[in-house]
């Protein structure tokens, strides 16, 4: 917590707190950006929190609205109550957040576990969504879990040793280089595996008949070397399924990675509507 108000402390825009009561238990948000700019429900990666990310979105405060959420059941502010990932209760829980920030519906924008979390919500509650981004999203088309094996060998070490070094090579399959991995990354994943229950299911693949109901324009980007959830298995996959999508290859670029500007105005301008999509 002394890391997260810390981080919290650093993000340019003023922050407000916002608590929410939900089926699941109550959910902490955090309001900042333009208060006068277009409404985004933002969701954090898994095992990371949402002052974390939040130092990473200076590109969207000035033109958004944000409603940036901490995942239930992640470390965080937010209610302690685990999920299940491999339903869709975590899609009920953020149709439910909507509705108490007395949205009809909201368009909406995170990353990894986050992106896994708008596609169960796009499957549950579809009429909910006014737009979506999906960043090397979990959820759509998972890779096999035996890649995971390359962290999780390097994190039991950490656990038994407390070796920093171990820590760091349980990163590098996700940074690819070390310099995908910056200090506020570092400490905000060491706390968590050291303070917290780290969650090692991702949210599971969803259901095509259910994917193919939402109409909402959706942009869906996917790194080619991401070993959890590879471009080549997510991009043909969220074509197939969401009928209204568009597809961005993060060329050359594992889990972890930095957006260039380009692709930094690609989502700006997708959500604010300024880049059309035909359904098919």
């Amino acid at each position: 917590m002394k890391l997260y108000d810390s981080q919290l402390a650093r993000v340019k825009s003023p922050c407000r707190d916002i608590y929410v009561q939900t089926t699941f238990g109550r959910t902490h948000i955090i309001e900042t950006g333009n208060l006068l700019g277009e409404p985004l429900l933002f969701f954090h990666g898994g095992n990371s929190t949402t002052a974390y990310t939040l130092l990473t979105l200076d590109f969207i405060m000035q033109d958004f609205h944000i409603y940036a959420v901490d995942t239930i059941g992640h470390p965080g502010k937010s209610a302690e109550t685990s999920l299940s990932h491999k339903n869709y209760d975590y899609g009920i829980w953020a149709g439910e957040v909507i509705d108490r920030l007395g949205y009809e519906k909201m368009s909406l924008f995170g990353g990894s576990f986050g992106a896994g979390i708008i596609a169960k919500t796009m499957c549950v509650v579809p009429d909910k969504i006014k737009r979506a981004a999906l960043y090397v999203p979990s959820g759509i088309k998972n890779a096999p879990q035996i890649n995971s094996l390359k962290m999780m060998f390097p994190m039991i070490l950490y656990w038994i040793t407390h070796k920093e070094a171990w820590l760091k090579k349980t990163f590098l399959p996700l940074a690819i280089t070390g310099d995908n991995i910056t200090e506020d990354i570092y400490q905000t994943a060491k706390l968590s595996i050291t303070y917290s229950k780290v969650k090692t299911g991702m949210p599971s693949d969803v259901d095509a008949g259910l994917m193919l109901k939402c109409k909402a324009p959706t942009l869906v980007m996917a790194a080619e070397k991401d070993i959890l959830f590879p471009a080549a298995r997510v991009l043909p996959r969220a074509r197939k399924i969401i009928p209204n999508c568009r597809t961005y290859l993060l060329k050359g670029r594992g889990h972890m990675n930095f957006l260039e500007k380009k692709e930094e105005r690609v989502i700006v301008e997708f959500l604010l509507g300024n880049i059309r999509l035909y359904s098919k």
